[in-house]
């Protein structure tokens, strides 16, 4: 009888050894799967969502998430303008689900649509922008050109078009200086 017990006191001893390496296993692999996430894959989950962000040097902007790149984010605001927010600016984010996509599911060709891509369509359709830096400062004016990691903005008063005769500078600024760019 005796031995009975001492090889149900082992069996279970054994069945808590396996049962803590299981834990630990998957606590292992969850943290591991977790490095793998992006902020953009949590993002997808929300398109179509409203979001509240704090941008450094822009402070708090709201809206509806549009669109995702692999370092930015579109989101419509009330009133109808668009904001494109530069990922390394972003401070914060409210509104997120506990969805999150699959790591790099998003495709080979939505993975390349980097900021010079979505800013090379506001430079197609000439829209007059207001640049926010991460400073703070803000420029109005309209994109000329985007290179591999800066853009040159032609300066002019907001609400006006780009004419040769209203613009008062063309100015360069590098990517990494860029917390939003707003559609006028």
């Amino acid at each position: 009888m005796r031995w009975d017990e001492l090889f149900d006191d082992l069996e279970a001893q054994l069945d808590e050894a396996a049962a803590a390496d299981l834990a630990a296993e998957v606590a292992d692999r969850s943290r591991r799967e977790l490095a793998l996430v992006r902020l953009a894959d949590r993002l997808r989950p929300v398109i179509g969502q409203p979001l509240a962000i704090r941008v450094h040097g822009a402070g708090n902007v709201e809206g509806r998430l549009t669109a995702v790149g692999p370092d930015w984010l579109l989101l419509a605001e009330v009133g109808g303008r668009e904001c494109v927010v530069v990922t390394a600016a972003v401070v914060s984010i409210a509104g997120l689900a506990a969805q999150t996509a699959v790591p790099q599911s998003e495709g080979e060709v939505a993975a390349r649509l980097t900021l010079t891509f979505a800013l090379r369509g506001v430079v197609r359709d000439r829209s007059a922008v207001a640049v926010t830096l991460v400073d703070g400062s803000t420029t109005a004016g309209t994109i000329d050109r985007v290179g591999a990691d800066f853009l040159e903005l032609a300066e002019h008063p907001a609400g006006e078009p780009r004419r040769r005769d209203a613009v008062r500078s063309v100015r360069s600024y590098p990517l990494a200086a860029i917390a939003l760019v707003r559609r006028a």
